[in-house]
């Protein structure tokens, strides 16, 4: 989705001395990196008494969600008393979403994101839908209390973390905290917990990513948004950087080389099954409807979700191959016994390792 996914192929460590020789990166480079990191994800202040900048401020909250292939596929217009999220087309991806189901998704997360930040800086915020707008999300903002909710605490920890965790369970009270964070009005959280059903997700895993390694456009929609070197991420603020896979940071020339020798199916289904094994559980996002206004709802839960699981200490990350690819949805729907409701998002959750974040794109880029 919404979200990015576990697409980088482990490249062996013989590769890995080959790209540190030659790769232009250099010391001053990671610097740049993480002086980038350390710029996005932090909380801001804003002077409440100048509104462009606090609402400039909250659109920055907002851009910190996840989003397909980090794409970022949404565009923010500021007005006196409210600011409207509208989707980028421009930067949606056909070939993995074709329904535009996971943009809608990524709306949704930012909005959740922006109704935090607004409740911490002394505004309340009601996000409407407006599909007679330009399929507009309008989140009205009216003062009331400041409250700054752990899950806004949470927003600089929350990422989608493609590595191993540490196969430890999630204590019952935690779960319960994880599966009410994930409810909204049509959407609910399943929450798998027992090896067996986390076996037969993974089959379905697998089934959806070979499927997907074998469609040329879905391949090259991917490759089109990774980020090989710490110098593109910077540049473009966007996309999947190979170094939050675990993957060295490499030219793309080199990149480029690499990923067609290396992303094959059988690695890519080996690094899935090491990464369900080694998680806790799986959430998985079921909603009543299929249209636009919903896919938002399932957008705001899932973040919940993800800012209340690194609240805990929870890493998440997505596993959506069974309800992207259309012909496994239905079988994948029939698995969990949710009848005719759509299976929207599957997550992976556990406790691990940080990985390097992502970048985000400058506020001005945003802005509509």
């Amino acid at each position: 989705m919404a979200t990015r996914r576990e697409f980088i192929v482990s490249i062996p460590t013989t590769v890995g001395v080959l790209a540190a020789a030659t790769s232009c990166s250099s010391e001053t480079t990671a610097d740049g990196y993480a002086n980038a990191v350390s710029n996005t994800w932090r909380h801001g202040k804003a002077d409440a008494g100048d509104k462009s900048a606090l609402l400039r401020e909250l659109v920055r909250c907002a851009t910190l969600a996840p989003s397909s292939h980090n794409t970022q596929c949404w565009k923010f217009r500021l007005e006196d008393r409210s600011i409207s999220i509208v989707p980028d087309f421009s930067r949606r991806c056909p070939a993995v979403d074709p329904d535009d189901h996971h943009l809608f998704v990524s709306i949704g997360c930012a909005a959740e994101n922006l109704v935090q930040a607004a409740l911490a800086n002394g505004l309340y915020g009601n996000a409407v839908f407006d599909d007679s707008a330009g399929t507009a999300l309008r989140v009205a903002l009216e003062p009331t209390k400041a409250v700054a909710t752990s899950l806004y605490n949470a927003t600089p920890e929350r990422q989608s973390t493609r590595a191993e965790y540490d196969g430890k369970p999630i204590s019952v009270s935690e779960l319960a905290l994880l599966e009410r964070a994930g409810q909204g009005n049509g959407v609910r959280a399943i929450l798998l917990t027992e090896r067996m059903a986390m076996e037969k997700v993974l089959e379905y895993v697998v089934q959806g990513n070979t499927a997907q390694m074998n469609d040329r456009a879905f391949v090259e929609e991917l490759k089109a948004w990774i980020r090989f070197s710490a110098d593109d991420a910077i540049r473009t603020g966007d996309g999947l950087y190979a170094a939050s896979s675990g993957n060295p940071s490499v030219p793309s020339w080199l990149g480029s080389l690499l990923f067609g020798l290396f992303f094959t199916p059988k690695a890519e289904n080996d690094k899935y099954a090491s990464h369900v094994r080694s998680s806790a559980g799986i959430a998985v996002f079921v909603s009543e409807a299929e249209n636009p206004a919903q896919w938002i709802e399932v957008g705001r839960c899932y973040e919940r979700f993800a800012l209340q699981s690194a609240a805990l200490g929870i890493r998440n990350a997505m596993l959506n191959q069974p309800v992207e690819v259309s012909a496994l949805r239905p079988q994948f729907a029939t698995f969990l016994g949710v009848g005719g409701r759509r299976p929207d998002l599957v997550v992976r959750f556990g406790r691990g390792p940080k990985m390097p974040p992502s970048l985000r794109r400058p506020i001005d880029a945003v802005l509509t």
